[in-house]
């Protein structure tokens, strides 16, 4: 049996799930990949993964929606956003929604590990922001 963290990723476009698990399967065990906020959260309460990965601009449930919602339904879950916004508001509301790493998809190959790794060890970690 893997004693590697498990990670659910989920978001709408299916080039950045293949890409985030790629990056992803030497050191995590990826669970599953969806494509909506709904779909994450119930995946999440099936598949219990130590992690998930939300896009925030995602249909029936936004990432941070799906956030909340797993927070709802007791999920033990960690959350990290991947994101394409840049926005100081939208690092605010990941943050105070249970979100522990927000990264940004133009750093998600240097980033996405990274992240996956402090949020499990219970930091915070934010990409820094492209210019």
């Amino acid at each position: 049996m893997s004693t590697r963290p498990r990670v659910l990723l989920a978001d709408d476009h299916m080039g950045v799930l293949v890409n985030a698990s790629n990056i992803l399967r030497g050191e995590f065990d990826v669970v599953g990949a969806v494509t909506d906020g709904l779909a994450a959260v119930n995946a999440a309460c099936e598949l219990k993964p130590d992690l998930v990965v939300l896009d925030i601009g995602m249909p029936e449930l936004d990432g941070l929606d799906a956030a909340k919602e797993l927070r709802r339904r007791g999920s033990s879950a960690r959350v990290v956003f991947l994101t394409v916004q840049e926005d100081a508001e939208y690092v605010a509301a990941a943050l105070d929604c249970g979100g522990m790493a927000y990264v940004l998809k133009s750093r998600m190959y240097s980033d996405l590990s990274n992240a996956i790794g402090a949020a499990l060890s219970g930091a915070i970690f934010v990409s820094p922001r492209v210019i």
